[in-house]
């Protein structure tokens, strides 16, 4: 699914379903996240006409989902509150190679690979949970997180040939695996 090796675990859903206060201000931390990686990715690369412009949409998006977790986060009178980072993207991002093109490539192919395992866990939450505020939600993030994915790849093959593109999400997907 979406390029991923794996599926999340039930382990992982029961967890997540037994400390849903933990997941939602995640979510917040992680759309957050999600618009700084876009925010950056404009400005390494702000020549790039096509990339500005899906960065640009991106970033408005993400942002926009920020302020939603934080509305629900509101609602339910959770506290926003600072989290220990988790390693998954730190230890992604250290596989990005140094030199250019490789770099646009693997820094845009880590993007839409993070993006697809949210994709992935949204659509698990959506399936599990019996919250259906939150099976609503999460259902209606599922798109654009699928979307972001594409968006991601897409401009992945603008720097390098599809083929190369594809062996090495391929490559990015198999640490992902190990990493998760």
């Amino acid at each position: 699914m979406l390029g991923l090796k794996s599926e999340t675990s039930m382990q992982w859903v029961q967890q997540a379903t037994r400390n849903l206060e933990e997941v939602l201000v995640d979510h917040a931390h992680c759309e957050k996240k999600a618009a700084r990686t876009a925010m950056n990715l404009l400005c390494a690369y702000d020549t790039r006409a096509d990339l500005c412009r899906e960065m640009t949409l991106i970033i408005a998006e993400e942002l926009e989902h920020f302020e939603q977790v934080c509305t629900l986060l509101a609602r339910r009178g959770i506290k926003f509150r600072r989290q220990q980072p988790s390693d998954y993207g730190k230890e992604l991002n250290k596989l990005v190679r140094s030199e250019e093109p490789d770099r646009a490539v693997d820094r845009l192919l880590i993007a839409g690979l993070i993006e697809a395992r949210s994709c992935e866990r949204f659509a698990v939450l959506r399936d599990h949970l019996d919250d259906q505020e939150l099976t609503q939600f999460y259902g209606n993030l599922f798109e654009s997180e699928a979307r972001h994915h594409t968006t991601y790849l897409k401009l992945a093959r603008t720097f390098a040939p599809q083929e190369v593109v594809a062996c090495r999400l391929d490559a990015l997907a198999l640490a992902e695996q190990a990493i998760l």
